[in-house]
């Protein structure tokens, strides 16, 4: 099988447990975009928060970012496709996470609101390299839809408020963590899997012809649908279980191995 479509998640999975990018994944990665690869990074971050990625890796990719609720080209910001929240349900993610008094993020046409000044709103802005507005009026604010809403608590609040929120939430909205002290809330339709989708329509790449390699439950989706799924060695188990392969660790290549292994040895 040639592979023409590469989706690979950040934190966990492309840099490594101090939050680099290596020189031999960086290679990988450029060797098989030459070759023809369509190499896309999958994250729940925002495009300003993988502007560094861009700049390392000098290539115009496209990026699924907010957990496949945007997917954005990296250098001319041309979005290829967006699924917000209704304004209804991003005001109930919002309540609710007020009466659990935790920190609360709302994204919006790229711009980032937060409920408080705090410190976990201050590292969350510093980590997506970008300035957090304090929220003053809900509805304005959401009145064309959000992009994402993001609950950023104690890791045990967290797992907690991930147990109990589903009952209070229409079934149009989707909840995961994606970080231990991230509860991360999005539209049904927007996964890092439907993303996918949309890039194969958009490239004219068929569903069997993609990989996706992640160490996430947010990672499940793609994985799932991908022609091969591949988890990080760093996974938790019960996602290596659901993998089609299981790669080296972040700290060890894994991605750049599965680019020779899977797409450069294919061609």
């Amino acid at each position: 099988m040639a592979y023409k479509l590469m989706a690979v998640d950040i934190d966990g999975t492309l840099l490594d447990s101090n939050d680099n990018l290596t020189e031999e994944t960086k290679k990988a990665i450029q060797l098989g975009v030459e070759n023809g690869l369509i190499f896309t990074i999958a994250t729940g971050r925002p495009i300003q928060g993988v502007e560094p990625l861009i700049n390392k890796l000098n290539l115009d990719l496209p990026f699924i970012t907010y957990n496949g609720a945007m997917v954005v080209m990296g250098k001319s910001k041309k979005i290829l496709y967006e699924q917000k929240l209704t304004p209804e349900d991003a005001k109930n993610v919002y309540l609710l996470g007020e009466k659990y008094n935790t920190t609360i993020i709302v994204w919006t046409n790229n711009i980032l609101y937060v409920n408080q000044f705090n410190e976990k709103s201050k590292k969350y802005g510093e980590l997506c390299n970008t300035q957090p507005i304090l929220m003053k009026d809900i509805d304005e604010v959401m009145k064309e839809g959000v992009t994402k809403v993001l609950w950023y608590d104690e890791v045990e609040l967290i797992e907690r408020y991930q147990e109990e929120v589903g009952k209070f939430l229409s079934s149009s909205i989707n909840h995961h963590t994606s970080r231990p002290f991230f509860l991360e809330f999005v539209d049904k339709n927007a996964s890092k899997a439907i993303a996918m989708e949309k890039l194969g329509k958009h490239y004219g790449i068929e569903q069997s012809e993609m990989i996706a390699v992640g160490d996430g439950f947010n990672d499940l989706s793609m994985m799932e649908y991908a022609g091969l799924g591949v988890a990080m060695a760093n996974a938790k188990d019960v996602i290596k279980e659901k993998a089609d392969y299981v790669t080296l660790s972040n700290d060890e290549n894994g991605v750049a191995h599965v680019i020779y292994k899977f797409v450069l040895g294919n061609r």
